[in-house]
C-alpha cells in the first residue's frame, strides 16, 4: 500500500515540510482545495507547484481539486503545466464540493451551488483531451493548450452513490475521506458493478483518513472529532475513523483498509506536530 500525507494548509513551510516527507520515504504530499475557507488555506496548485520545484520523487496530489469553481480550460492548463513542472508526478483528485466550501467561494466565482455535480461530470469529459493539447470544442470554438502534457491519474473523490459511479465513469481511482472499513469494501464491490457496467476496468481507492498518532490529549482528539461533524457524519462515524494511538495500531488500521480493498491511504494530521506526525505515519507505512 502506497502512504501520503497532506501539506499544511497555512502556517508552515510547504517546501521543508515536503522535502521532510520525501526524505521519510512517503508515497506523496497533499493539499485541498478551498477558495474562501474557515480558516486561512493556501492555493492548492501554487503550493503544489512549490513542492515539486523543492522536490524530485514524491507524488504531488490535489486532494481535491474543486473543479467546478474554475473554467475546465484554467484547470487544465494549470495541471498541463504542473505535469512539465513536477516532472508528471501529479496526482489529480477531483471533486464537486460540498457544503464546507462555503456558499461564499461559489457566489464569488458566479457558480450555482446546485449546478456542481454536473458542471463537475461536463469537465472530466473534456479534461484529458484538454491537458494532452488535443482540440476540444468549447463554447462554440475549437480550443487547443499548449503544451500538452500525460493526462495524470484522476481521482474522484466523494463517499457517496454519485461519487463511486463518477469514480467508475471517469476515474483512476475512487478517493473517499474519513469513511469506515465497510464503507470502504462495500465500495470496492460497487465500483466492480459499475466498471462492467462502463466497459472499463475497475478504479484503484485511495482513503484519506484523519490521524493524530503518539501522546495526544484527548481534548485534542475531542475537538477534531466534532469538527468532523460538519461533513455529515454522526459522532460515532467520526470516531470510528479518527486513527489515533500508537505506530502499531495506525499500521494495523491501514492494514485492514487494504485488506478492505485500498492501495493507498493518505494521512490527514490535526495536530500541531505536524512534522513529528509525518514521521509517525512513515513508520506506519510498513504493513508487514
Amino acid at each position: 500500500m502506497d502512504v501520503g500525507i497532506t501539506l499544511p494548509g497555512f502556517g508552515l513551510d510547504p517546501i521543508e515540510y515536503a522535502q521532510h516527507a520525501e526524505g521519510l520515504g512517503l508515497e506523496s504530499v497533499w493539499h485541498g482545495d478551498h477558495l474562501i475557507p474557515v480558516n486561512p488555506f493556501l492555493d492548492a496548485t501554487l503550493v503544489l507547484a512549490t513542492a515539486a520545484a523543492a522536490t524530485t520523487r514524491i507524488k504531488l496530489g490535489f486532494g481535491v481539486m474543486v473543479l467546478p469553481l474554475r473554467p475546465v480550460a484554467w484547470a487544465a492548463k494549470q495541471i498541463a503545466t504542473l505535469q512539465h513542472l513536477s516532472g508528471e508526478r501529479v496526482l489529480l483528485g477531483v471533486g464537486s464540493g460540498g457544503d464546507a466550501h462555503g456558499e461564499a467561494a461559489w457566489r464569488a466565482v458566479d457558480v450555482p451551488f446546485a449546478e456542481r455535480g454536473q458542471r463537475t461530470d461536463t469537465s472530466l469529459s473534456v479534461l484529458p483531451d484538454l491537458v494532452r493539447g488535443k482540440a476540444v470544442p468549447l463554447h462554440g470554438a475549437d480550443v487547443v493548450l499548449s503544451p500538452g502534457a500525460a493526462m495524470p491519474p484522476v481521482l474522484i473523490g466523494g463517499g457517496g452513490a454519485v461519487a463511486l459511479r463518477r469514480a467508475a465513469r471517469f476515474g483512476d481511482h475512487w478517493y473517499p475521506a474519513f469513511v469506515p472499513l465497510r464503507a470502504v469494501a462495500s465500495g470496492v464491490a460497487r465500483l466492480a458493478e459499475l466498471a462492467e457496467e462502463y466497459g472499463r476496468p475497475p478504479c484503484g481507492v485511495t482513503v484519506g483518513v484523519s490521524v493524530a498518532l503518539g501522546d495526544v490529549p484527548d481534548s485534542v482528539v475531542e475537538h477534531r472529532i466534532r469538527s468532523m461533524t460538519d461533513y455529515g457524519m454522526s459522532e460515532e462515524q467520526a470516531r470510528e475513523v479518527v486513527v489515533t494511538g500508537s505506530v502499531s495500531q495506525a499500521r494495523e488500521h491501514f492494514a485492514r483498509l487494504a485488506e478492505a480493498g485500498a492501495n493507498r491511504v493518505v494521512a490527514m494530521p490535526f495536530t500541531d506536530d505536524r512534522f513529528r506526525q509525518a514521521e509517525l505515519v512513515a513508520q506506519s507505512a510498513t504493513l508487514g
